[in-house]
């Protein structure tokens, strides 16, 4: 798996319209099978950051969506932050889930 994701500052005149491309981005996302999740949040702590996270199925499913005109135009968007954006592309070879929080407090006993 390959976790992708953008976190931007952006002015909060341009935030609405970036705003509508990252959900543009995510529509895309959702509507294809080999993305197995896509959201965008936004920071309660720091206005006007907004961050875009896919996981993808495999790297040339995530390079597929790369060369897509939705990604090319979140590029474009990406020119107009206040401050360079952080961007991370993972590879997840295992994920776990609620059990590592059980084995790790059955061991703290």
């Amino acid at each position: 798996m390959i976790q992708a994701t953008i976190r931007m500052t952006m002015p909060s005149q341009k935030t609405g319209a970036v705003l509508g491309i990252l959900r543009a981005v995510l529509e895309q996302c959702r509507d294809d099978a080999r993305c197995l999740s896509c959201h965008i949040y936004g920071d309660v702590q720091e206005k006007n950051v907004l961050m875009l996270e896919e996981v993808w199925n495999a790297e040339e499913d995530l390079d597929h969506h790369i060369r897509s005109d939705e990604y090319r135009n979140l590029l474009l968007a990406l020119e107009l932050a206040a401050k360079r954006p952080e961007i991370r592309f993972n590879t997840i070879s295992s994920s776990t889930g609620i059990e590592t929080i059980e084995k790790a407090r059955r061991q703290a006993r």
